[in-house]
């Protein structure tokens, strides 16, 4: 568990030491080979710490170590970075360290030479990338997850920005994943960590007050293991016990979900007891319900029915009495479920030479095999995103076949959810549902210990586009979506072509202005389409957002009218006449600058149209007698306009001081008073009002005003919107142009 006290730092020499003591004499020289490669490799190269780069990787692989990882993970742990960071090359580890060693750093490897719409387009397609190679071989997860380890405790050396950013995304993402496959060290640490960037006053205030009552929490763990093992010995049963504190982020979990006060948190402790034999565990089970009083609906028996990541334990809450009158944990394995409740899915390797898990190792991780089925038919990246979180956060329920297989699911999932579970042509014919022998309706929320009997037709016709409602689980949803794409084709593409136009049209847009080959082609090489019904039947069945489409589609549009944009130095040829009001300069009061033309005083104006404001995507359009006119990257007139007319142009730094005209519409439910309730929420956000029309649709009641406002700046428009949709009656609010 992390505390406030930083971990050892691990020397190289020690870890050279450890692997010598841990591998076989061939195994030990390929570790020392990828060492020097990566050694050499990161020469030069440091850490933000100041702490040469090299101690990184060798510190990722010493993780791994003690995981008990095979030497090809070790050597791809010491590697991990060198094809991202160095000269060495995919092809010079395929050489001297083979294709296994070179798959598995080239899962790690983030993805590069690919030009991505922002940050978080980004992020998501390095995900993606990650899941598919960590869905063939799962080792490349456990590599990640000892980076972002050993990146997570010298997280202080980042700035602070950077720090909350990758402590979110730690706790989103990976800790979720590290539960997953039962690797609860790391998981518990890369929470804790995460939380400590997070929210640091919360964090600091929680290892204050848990260090204040340190040595009463250790006599109550000694007086209970003291109590207990007695009671063992006289039942002759060859026990080990060890009392553990939560971590802090469990207890900061609790304090938030169930707002309570540290003072009303009991179980700080948890007991561990440690056995011979599966009998055993349920012996020990009944002398601490003899010794202490039971917990209502505290029980939980994970032997009989383990977790999917392959946990295995009885967990159970009691009350100590008098001498400890408080809630505490005790949990009840066996030494070899210990080992894989400590090192999850990393427990295969540990004795993969005897053979022991190599043949059920594909079972423990059918989560990951799902990731790999529906992210295939998930082609936006923020889709996927979105998906693998709720996916990694979901608790579990535990279901039975009719057979009386145990199937674990997300919390929520429904019968529908369970028929595609058990397979897609189960799902694809499904007709009813029985739960515990009742016929119960398709969206009925399972709950652990139901069983499950899907009724099926082979009549049916397949599911309906309301079934991706039905169904909560991204896995199901996949399947539906992909049986819909390929039965309903035409119609999808239909569909599809009207969201997309529709879009274009709410944007002001001209479709046939932007929908053009020259413009589609990167969407088509991005996702492998051959041609744009591809795009449009995507669309259709709700596998990309129009939204997506479009802005792809005007973004690259804008770059290649940039490309054919006039040189500098023929700027001012072009233009005949001067505005003295109005000069585009690096020091232009109305915060436009002509980058290269920074000591020219141009004339510049303002469309009409569009009306720009700071923070929009811009582009200048050159009209000859009258300077250069600043409209929106997306103005339909400039779009439509000579491509040799456009300039690169960009907002100045800093408050010009000027206000900008900016049109909105506000769609709502009208009633007494509306105008007035609008125009205040305006006037609180200094905002002033400049014209207001109405437009009353007195059959269904609502309300259509639009605004004419006078601006700052983009960011101040957005933090009016927001306001403005947070009103209950208020539909819709969007800016308009013209």
């Amino acid at each position: 568990m992390y505390t406030e006290k930083e971990p050892a730092e691990v020397t190289i020499q020690n870890f050279l030491s450890k692997v010598k003591h841990y591998y076989h004499a061939a195994d030990v020289n390929k570790i020392n080979d990828a060492f020097e490669v990566a050694n050499k490799a990161h020469q030069g190269q440091f850490r933000a710490s100041g702490r040469p780069y090299i101690t990184h990787p060798t510190i990722v692989a010493d993780t791994l170590i003690d995981l008990g990882m095979d030497v090809s993970t070790i050597c791809a742990a010491l590697l991990h970075d060198t094809v991202e960071d160095t000269y060495v090359t995919d092809e010079d580890l395929r050489k001297r360290f083979g294709d296994e060693i070179a798959d598995l750093v080239a899962g790690v490897t983030k993805l590069e030479k690919i030009t991505f719409h922002d940050k978080e387009e980004e992020q998501a397609e390095n995900m993606r990338k990650m899941f598919f190679a960590m869905a063939k071989d799962i080792r490349v997860m456990l590599i990640k997850l000892s980076d972002r380890l050993h990146n997570m405790r010298t997280l202080k050396f980042q700035k602070e920005e950077r720090r909350v950013a990758i402590a979110r995304e730690t706790l989103d993402i990976y800790a979720p994943i590290a539960h997953r496959l039962g690797v609860y060290a790391i998981k518990q640490e890369l929470e804790d960590l995460s939380l400590r960037y997070i929210d640091p006053v919360g964090y600091e205030n929680l290892v204050q007050k848990v260090g204040q009552k340190r040595s009463e929490r250790e006599e109550n763990i000694r007086m209970v293991i003291d109590e207990l093992s007695a009671k063992l010995d006289e039942q002759h049963i060859h026990h080990t016990i060890d009392g553990r504190p939560k971590h802090f982020y469990s207890i900061y979990r609790k304090m938030v979900l169930q707002n309570k006060p540290f003072d009303q948190i009991y179980d700080l402790i948890a007991i561990r007891v440690l056995v011979d034999s599966v009998p055993d565990c349920y012996a020990v089970l009944g002398i601490v319900h003899t010794l202490w009083n039971q917990m209502p609906g505290r029980f939980k028996d994970y032997i009989s029915v383990p977790k999917a990541n392959m946990y295995q334990s009885l967990h159970t809450t009691v009350v100590g009495g008098r001498k400890m009158p408080f809630p505490f944990e005790v949990q009840i394995r066996t030494w070899e479920m210990h080992r894989i409740a400590e090192y999850g899915i990393a427990a295969h390797w540990r004795y993969k030479e005897g053979g022991g898990a190599a043949n059920d190792l594909d079972s423990k991780l059918y989560w990951v095999r799902q990731i790999l089925d529906w992210q295939s038919d998930t082609r936006d990246s923020r889709e996927f995103l979105d998906t693998l979180k709720t996916d990694l956060f979901s608790e579990e329920v535990f279901l039975f076949t009719p057979k009386g297989d145990v199937i674990s699911m997300p919390k929520g999932a429904t019968p529908l959810d369970f028929a595609y579970r058990i397979h897609s042509a189960v799902g694809n014919k499904c007709v009813g549902s029985k739960i515990n022998g009742r016929i119960m309706p398709l969206d009925t929320p399972l709950e652990t210990g139901d069983r499950v009997e899907i009724i099926t037709s082979a009549s049916s016709k397949g599911p309906s586009a309301d079934w991706v409602r039905i169904c909560k689980t991204p896995q199901a949803q996949a399947k539906i979506r992909a049986f819909l794409k390929k039965e309903y084709r035409e119609e999808n593409i239909e569909t599809g072509r009207a969201m997309v136009e529709r879009e274009c049209r709410r944007r002001g847009l001209n479709p046939s202005d932007v929908i053009k080959p020259e413009y589609y082609d990167s969407i088509l090489k991005k996702y492998g389409f051959t041609a744009l019904n591809d795009i449009y039947s995507a669309v259709g069945y709700g596998g990309m957002a129009s939204v997506y489409v479009v802005s792809r589609l005007v973004d690259e549009q804008r770059t290649q009218t940039a490309q054919a944009a006039p040189k500098a130095e023929e700027l001012l040829a072009l233009t005949e006449e001067n505005q003295p009001q109005r000069k585009a300069s690096g020091k232009a009061n109305h915060g436009i600058i002509l980058p290269g033309n920074e000591d020219m005083d141009i004339p510049v104006r303002f469309g009409k149209c569009c009306s720009p404001v700071p923070g929009d995507d811009i582009v200048g359009f050159i009209t000859r007698g009258r300077g250069v006119t600043i409209h929106k990257a997306d103005c339909v007139n400039v779009l439509r306009g000579e491509a040799e007319r456009r300039v690169q142009v960009a907002w100045a730094d800093g408050d010009t001081g000027t206000g900008f005209c900016v049109s909105i519409k506000i769609v709502a439910y009208d009633h007494t008073n509306l105008l007035i309730e609008l125009a205040t929420i305006i006037g609180d956000a200094n905002v002033p009002i400049k014209t207001v029309n109405t437009e009353l649709d007195e059959k269904n009641r609502i309300a259509t005003f639009r605004f004419v406002l006078e601006v700052k700046s983009r960011e101040q428009m957005d933090k009016l919107v927001k306001l403005l949709q947070r009103k209950t009656d208020v539909i819709d609010v969007f800016r308009v142009q013209g």
